[in-house]
């Protein structure tokens, strides 16, 4: 229902107002805030990883420091240089800063909320009345004045929306530091297949090299009838098979390199120059302690969004609950008027007024109690949102443990394969020359001996990449930005 608006003269209304003030106010503190407190989930964590711990990973925690620049530990100047540079440039993460902005702004406009407005107006006017209707005579109408207005906060529906938004905030801040965690990942991972590339193409070009003298030396046999033309064929296609590998590489080292301009905030083509000269692969770090499960919970970003999201959803559903009760607003104006701007200022040009207002809606079709439930819905399904967000962070925890130390330990293999097939293709080679063995066993050496270089070249490319996958799904790296900073 609605009151209207009480006037109050001047002589009573400091008193009345004054009391009607203290019984609100008294209302107010036995009034509680509606809707559901929010409480952090719990969710029962294994005690240690299912995975387990080898190639240099153990049990422990990583320095702090360690964690949050993580790509430090690789050693590499150019990577370290890079991943500054995509920190200051990169356009997602800018995104992601004005979202935080965002958020800070709307939290501002709904915490206004809890205070009063306050209005000023003022007007000078004059008319003239008409001789036929009137005396026609001319006057002037001076007025300034302010107006106050507070609604009242009795059931927290404001203070709810304020706790909304606080979450909402946090919630974006660690968004940011999500796109952080993601963005130098992509960096790492790039660069690493920049190198990888440059490694395959290196392997690639070398035994074209050796398999370029292996068809002139099958050619000059041929040509002194101390081999047939099978032999000087085999040795082509060998020759010809390698050669086309390196289109390939080519492109994709072109499109790693495309890939970390991007991310940097530059150009397709600004960076070619300065990763032109061909450097080794950054070495993984031979010991990394990967802490509990629990301890994920508390570094990843988005399992800390998601959960200030549960949290900001919860405050909504009081937000939806304080519609089901009554509304209460003060009201009051002071001012001056006049005929006479002379007389504007004096003691009997001074007008006030002051009002409380009560409105109740009691009958919507049951919209609000529905609100409530669709709101209540809402924040299950944040609840789910944020279990599922904790199981996906233990997932990718789990698979990046096996995927380092399995690749580790292929690569290792793949090395001592690497040693073998030399020593093969140099026996084989030695052998044909001296014609105690035919072209096959050097066909068969040299083509075994490409493809164990190449395995070996993007092996030592997969264990940096699974150690830096290791460390994002650990949370590693949004310490080092302030999701506060504006610039």
């Amino acid at each position: 229902m609605n009151i209207p608006r009480i006037t109050i003269g001047r002589k009573a209304m400091t008193a009345a107002f004054r009391a009607a003030v203290a019984g609100i106010l008294l209302i107010l503190a036995g009034c509680a805030t509606v809707g559901p407190d929010y409480l952090p989930p719990g969710m029962d964590l294994p005690e240690s990883w299912n995975s387990p711990l080898k190639g240099g990973l153990r049990d422990g925690e990583e320095p702090p420091g360690s964690l949050a620049g993580w790509w430090k530990t690789l050693n590499d100047p150019d990577l370290s240089s890079l991943t500054e540079r995509a920190m200051a440039g990169n356009r997602d993460l800018k995104q992601a800063q004005a979202r935080v902005r965002q958020a800070r702004a709307n939290r501002g406009i709904i915490r206004a909320g809890l205070f009063p407005t306050l209005d000023a107006s003022g007007s000078a006017t004059r008319s003239r009345s008409s001789e036929e209707a009137g005396m026609g005579t001319t006057r002037n109408f001076y007025m300034a004045g302010l107006d106050a207005g507070w609604e009242l906060d009795l059931f927290g529906g404001v203070r709810r929306s304020v706790e909304s938004a606080d979450a909402e905030l946090e919630a974006s801040r660690e968004d940011l530091r999500d796109v952080l965690v993601s963005l130098l990942a992509e960096v790492a991972l790039n660069y690493v297949d920049v190198r990888t590339y440059q490694a395959r193409l290196s392997v690639a070009e070398s035994n074209l090299a050796t398999q370029g003298e292996t068809f002139d030396l099958t050619s000059w046999r041929q040509q002194a009838g101390l081999s047939d033309e099978v032999a000087v064929q085999q040795a082509r296609y060998n020759l010809e098979r390698t050669r086309s590998q390196i289109p390939t590489l080519r492109t994709g080292l072109e499109g790693a390199k495309n890939n970390l301009a991007t991310l940097l905030g530059e150009t397709p083509g600004k960076i070619h120059a300065e990763l032109e000269e061909r450097k080794p692969i950054p070495a993984a770090s031979p010991s990394l302690a990967v802490g509990v499960p629990a301890d994920v919970l508390r570094q990843r970003p988005d399992v800390r969004r998601s959960e200030r999201q549960l949290a900001a959803q919860t405050a909504r559903i009081g937000v939806a609950e304080a519609e089901l009760y009554p509304r209460l607003t003060l009201s009051g104006s002071i001012g001056l008027e006049s005929l006479s701007s002379s007389s504007l200022f004096s003691s009997g040009s001074r007008t006030a007024s002051g009002g409380i207002g009560i409105s109740w809606r009691i009958f919507d079709a049951g919209a609000i109690r529905q609100d409530i439930e669709v709101q209540s819905a809402l924040q299950e399904q944040s609840l789910m949102a944020y279990e599922a967000a904790v199981l996906n962070s233990l997932k990718e925890v789990e698979n990046a443990l096996t995927a380092f130390a399995e690749e580790e330990e292929r690569r290792q293999a793949l090395e001592a394969a690497v040693q073998a097939a030399r020593k093969a293709a140099e026996q084989a080679g030695f052998k044909y020359q001296t014609g105690l063995a035919d072209f096959d066993s050097v066909l068969d050496a040299q083509r075994s001996l490409l493809t164990f270089q190449d395995e070996l070249a993007q092996s030592n490319g997969t264990v940096v990449s699974n150690l830096i996958r290791l460390y994002k799904a650990l949370g590693g790296g949004w310490i080092s930005l302030d999701p506060d900073n504006k610039h």
